[in-house]
């Protein structure tokens, strides 16, 4: 079979957009609403105490090693990871903060499984963090610099959470202070009574870090490892301009509602996550390569969050109109297909005998116009069950992502011990199941087993 028939058949299985159903749920532990937890941060940046003026340092030290069982097995992770964030005032209506971190993995050193390109990605990484100063201004809170802006109320997963641009180098294992990455972003708040009004402007937008050809979990499943034969037809991502017209901006606006916490928005954006386009290619060998951009899109959606004393029900839609899809249509106009989606999703929280959480939810993407062509399969339903214990200083969880209907889905047994005081150690593995143009199943090759060690200060 000719390069270019394969990488059409690798094409068909293309991650189709960034939002929905990727990121696994992370163990909850009974956050506020989004009204009570705005009032909570609007009284904490109006705070004159003495102890808010002095700068404070915090951060982690942690470590991942990892070791991807599947044939062709190989050692896939020894990153350690080193944060530092800092915090203070300037006076009384001014606060700050900064933060950066660095990770090294030694894996791609030395490594002769991976792409020279793939090793240079992920060998040694600098990230700015969140890095803004806090101001007030006609009776409204502003926000500038970079800054995480989580707009979802559901607990894991990316549905209303749409503003946030991510590191999937790791798919979505990694817990989620570790995969968002911040925007340069202008955020005004104004808060009256039980309402608040959030506007933002993010003039030069950030987004998904997806890797290079060839790493474990790069959007498309290309074979493992990867030939540079392969790796070759994949371009890098082509962003946008940086003219006024190409910036994101949105508004969200939520109230409470006889004990209902309820958020609508608007986001007008280039999406986070790149569409392969197929493009005519200079070299007679190869007749055409693919080359990431990103669509102009809109999206607009809304959050429901009820708090019933020990039980949370919680959920989200988002219509997304604009956005392309690999498509498995050759004739298909540069190999993709437009189409509008709805995402949505159902969640309850609630608690169990002898300090259990259980966490369920239930999920869909619809396409309005009908999904002929697209190319990854993300099931016609998807549900995910998270399940976490404590038995003293053990805490056994499981958590369990399953689409029907093709898309695949993960599995994360996992055991944390509280070793001591801000110090935890975790092993577990991660496996992913379904055909190989699923949402989880184009990982089908990438289980893993794992062990994580983090210390925070």
């Amino acid at each position: 079979m000719p390069r270019a028939a394969r990488a059409g058949l690798c094409v068909s299985a293309l991650l189709a957009a960034a939002s929905g159903f990727a990121a696994p749920p992370e163990p909850y532990a009974g956050a506020p609403t989004a009204v009570a937890q705005a009032a909570k941060d609007e009284e904490g940046s109006r705070s004159e105490s003495a102890d808010v003026a002095k700068p404070r340092v915090s951060g982690f030290i942690a470590g991942t090693l990892a070791y991807t069982y599947s044939d062709p097995a190989h050692w896939s992770r020894a990153v350690t990871r080193f944060q530092l964030n800092a915090e203070g005032a300037l006076g009384s209506r001014l606060k700050w903060k900064m933060g950066a971190r660095v990770d090294v993995d030694p894996i791609y050193y030395g490594s002769d499984f991976y792409l020279p390109e793939v090793k240079k990605d992920q060998r040694l990484d600098f990230f700015w963090r969140e890095n803004y100063i806090d101001f007030e201004a006609a009776g409204w809170d502003f926000r500038v610099g970079a800054q995480n802006i989580v707009w979802g109320e559901v607990v894991g997963l990316f549905f209303a959470d749409v503003v946030s641009a991510l590191d999937t180098r790791d798919f979505v294992l990694p817990s989620f202070d570790i995969i968002r990455i911040p925007q340069w972003a202008v955020r005004a708040e104004y808060f009256k009574g039980d309402s608040h009004l959030e506007l933002i402007w993010i003039p030069v937008p950030t987004f998904n870090n997806i890797g290079k050809p060839g790493a474990d979990f790069y959007p498309v499943p290309l074979p493992s490892p990867t030939p540079e034969s392969v790796a070759a037809l994949f371009n890098d991502p082509q962003r946008p301009g940086r003219g006024w017209g190409d910036g994101n901006y949105g508004v969200r606006a939520n109230t409470l509602v006889q004990g209902w916490d309820v958020s609508g928005f608007y986001y007008r954006s280039y999406s986070r996550d790149p569409t392969f386009y197929r493009f005519a290619s200079s070299t007679p060998e190869q007749p055409f390569v693919f080359q990431p951009l990103y669509d102009r899109i809109w999206q607009a959606g809304g959050t429901v969050t009820k708090d019933f004393e020990s039980l949370v029900l919680r959920g989200e839609a988002v219509y997304t109109s604009g956005q392309a899809y690999a498509s498995t249509d050759p004739a298909a106009p540069q190999g993709v297909v437009k189409a509008s989606t709805i995402d949505y999703i159902l969640s309850v929280e609630l608690p169990l005998p002898r300090d259990t959480r259980l966490n369920l939810q239930g999920f869909q993407r619809v396409f309005p116009g009908g999904r002929d062509g697209v190319a990854l399969n993300s099931g016609n339903f998807g549900a995910s069950l998270l399940l976490v214990g404590k038995l003293g200083a053990i805490e056994p969880e499981l958590l369990w992502v399953q689409t029907f209907g093709g898309g695949g889905g993960l599995v994360r047994p996992r055991l944390s011990w509280l070793a001591a005081r801000n110090t935890r150690l975790s092993a577990g593995v991660d496996v992913f199941t379904g055909p190989i143009d699923g949402l989880f199943g184009r990982y089908g090759n990438r289980d893993r087993v794992y062990a994580e060690l983090r210390y925070e200060f």
